[in-house]
């Protein structure tokens, strides 16, 4: 079973600035809540025992944010709150659950990832990314029925329609499993309508392979001089290492753009 996860937070969000000009963006309320929680809740609900942050010295708020035992204590000794009582105990057990590394140049999701490495113990682990929310239905926890099932990878995927398959990573699709799931061939990144494998996009939730650290050690630099965590992937699947594509159940929300930050705080309250 896996019990591992990653987080890259070390991202500076400029989709939302102004607001992430002077706040981390994972911290930014969403319906009166971090969004970073609903990613952790995710996490734990799917049996997550260990969750791994990628922040920078420049997102050193996000690690302050759980480790502000002092000023919880200080209100609780004046004020017996009960709301503010739940809401240190549920920082404490956050606390517990995380560990810290650090990006501090934006080389890219690869070499995020790669900074987790001797973090890692089992053969997979689990990633997302925090931008992408996923509700009513926990994606984690689905994807983590299939890699028991099938031994595998799996990475999840959202039917889009065709003509804005130019805004998306694109999967190709080696053959079809059942009705949400198929075996990947590869990934196409922002195709043109008209040399799109498919409508299946690449959405921020990964099961990976511990052996994508020895990819990752040897990637060059791809598209804006980055380690890209797809050309990893793409090199495995090249060696034979199966990966599945899921097409998860629940509602998907875009927080990176502040359009989207914004429709996904009323989609939430619905809730």
């Amino acid at each position: 079973m896996i019990k591992q996860a990653i987080i890259p937070l070390a991202g500076l969000g400029t989709r939302l600035l102004p607001l992430t000009s002077v706040f981390a963006k994972e911290l930014l309320p969403i319906n009166g809540k971090p969004g970073i929680e609903y990613i952790l809740d995710e996490c734990i609900d799917a049996g997550i025992k260990e969750i791994i942050f990628i922040i920078s010295k420049k997102k050193i708020m996000i690690k302050n944010y759980f480790y502000n035992d002092i000023f919880y204590k200080n209100i609780i000794k004046r004020k017996k709150d009960p709301r503010i009582i739940a809401e240190y105990k549920k920082i404490l057990k956050y606390k517990k659950m995380i560990k810290f590394v650090f990006q501090d140049k934006p080389l890219g999701t690869g070499d995020a990832v790669l900074k987790t490495r001797k973090l890692i113990k089992d053969k997979h682990f689990l990633m997302l990314l925090p931008d992408d929310l996923i509700i009513k239905k926990n994606c984690s926890k689905e994807m983590i029925g299939i890699n028991k099932k099938f031994k595998s990878s799996v990475m999840a995927s959202m039917k889009v329609n065709k003509k804005t398959v130019s805004r998306w990573g694109i999967y190709k699709i080696k053959n079809k499993i059942n009705k949400n799931d198929f075996t990947i061939k590869g990934v196409v990144e922002k195709p043109s309508i008209n040399k799109a494998p498919s409508n299946n996009a690449v959405i921020g939730r990964y099961i990976l392979p511990k052996k994508i650290f020895s990819k990752l050690t040897k990637l060059k630099p791809g598209k804006g001089n980055e380690i890209h965590i797809t050309d990893a992937i793409q090199e495995l699947i090249n060696d034979n290492e199966k990966f599945i594509g899921h097409n998860f159940n629940g509602k998907y929300l875009d927080c990176g753009t502040m359009k989207g930050y914004i429709n996904s705080s009323v989609e939430i309250a619905k809730i």
